[in-house]
């Protein structure tokens, strides 16, 4: 029996029974039914289905009709058998998928139509959008085809230049199974899980904070490597009281979000691991604190209750970083693509690149632009946007 494919398209106040009622009316009538799509937005309902029409049945007409007692207006149109297909024929399906994710304090018409040319410019096609944030738009999700041939870290380049000069936060990534699956968050700790610098607060206290600057500007420049740097700057903490560092541990100030990032993940069954060069009396403090499961980090020698100015045991510098990654994803038995790193340092990189998402966090600009994604505006709990997670969703693991 011959058919004309349709699309219809019902827009109106959403109410109950809507969709129920539609689609009742097709499966009497024998129509087939090759695609559907529905979305509420502030109470307004518009629902889209691809539809096989027998010639013999009069569907539209029940379907109008339908329609106007429901109080919502109907729209079809023919559309040429293949059109709606998801297949080579349409010039559109082949390529590989991305979804990006904008996160800012209110977004607006100017950060989504920044967003929108950039996938334009590399003729990436837009194929669903959505609102992950509750009650305000905080946080936007896009799904998009970028077409072969296309090069995404162009694409991530210039999402990451509109989001910068606009003051937002904007992530890459590829849809895959892994995006929404990841079971492992390694973390920095030092102006990333905390919002200071514990070197520099014990430099502070022992009256060498100057000194200890200088070296740390030397490594930055690459006058100095990290090992070299850290035993300089340890060296000079020589004779502080421990108990400075025991009470600074104790009092660590949490980054935005933190707290919130490791509640949720936790519930939702992630391990939790801190990777520091920093030192492990502040790492244990925090690891006791919010209940993470691993601390990694540069242990300080004490006798007498002072600092000797020594590190003990291997320094857990960039390259100590990402093989301690690597060794607890295989302890726990969590493929490396189901792990995110996150750090803001020169000494994260191979950590961030060994993770299947490295996110860079209120980091340099060279940093940003290495890692997968960044975070520049927003707390720590942004990487449940970038996972996928609702607002609404994330309400149900308070």
């Amino acid at each position: 029996m011959a058919a004309d494919r349709v699309l219809i398209t019902v827009t109106g106040p959403d109410r109950t029974g809507v969709t129920a009622t539609l689609t009742g009316i097709l499966s009497q009538q024998g129509a087939s039914l090759h695609d559907i799509e529905q979305v509420v937005v502030q109470g307004q309902l518009t629902l889209c289905l691809l539809v096989d029409v027998p010639e013999t049945r009069d569907v539209l007409k029940e379907l109008l009709f339908s329609a106007k007692q429901l109080g919502m207006e109907l729209d079809f149109k023919p559309v040429a058998t293949g059109d709606g297909d998801a297949g080579p024929s349409t010039g559109i399906a082949e390529g590989r998928r991305y979804v990006i994710t904008a996160i800012g304090p209110t977004l607006g018409a100017a950060h989504l139509h920044a967003i929108a040319s950039a996938l334009a410019a590399e003729g990436a096609n837009i194929e669903k959008i959505g609102r992950l944030s509750e009650n305000t738009l905080a946080s936007v999700e896009i799904h998009a085809l970028l077409p072969p041939g296309r090069d995404s870290d162009a694409l991530k380049r210039t999402l990451l230049s509109v989001a910068t000069s606009a003051g937002f936060d904007v992530s890459l990534q590829r849809e895959s199974l892994y995006r929404r699956s990841k079971r492992l968050v390694v973390l920095d700790m030092d102006s990333t899980l905390i919002r200071i610098e514990v070197i520099d607060e014990l430099a502070r206290a022992a009256g060498v904070g100057a000194e200890v600057a200088r070296i740390t500007e030397r490594a930055m420049h690459g006058e100095m490597d990290y090992d070299e740097s850290l035993r300089q700057r340890v060296g000079l903490l020589a004779g502080l009281d421990v108990a400075v560092l025991d009470k600074l541990a104790a009092n660590l100030p949490l980054t935005d979000g933190a707290e919130t990032l490791v509640r949720v993940l936790k519930r939702l069954g992630y391990k939790i691991a801190v990777i520091s060069g920093g030192f492990s009396r502040a790492a244990e403090a925090l690891k006791r604190r919010l209940g993470v499961d691993y601390a990694y980090s540069n242990n300080l020698e004490v006798q007498g209750g002072k600092l000797t100015g020594r590190v003990v045991g291997p320094i857990v510098n960039g390259m100590r970083k990402a093989e301690l990654l690597e060794t607890i994803a295989q302890a726990e038995g969590v493929l490396l693509d189901q792990v995110i790193a996150v750090g803001d340092g020169a000494n994260d990189a191979l950590m961030l690149e060994r993770a299947g998402l490295g996110i860079a966090f209120h980091a340099k600009p060279k940093l940003r632009e290495a890692a997968d994604t960044s975070i520049s505006a927003a707390g720590l709990d942004a990487i449940l946007y970038l996972l996928g997670f609702s607002a609404r969703e994330l309400q149900e693991v308070e």
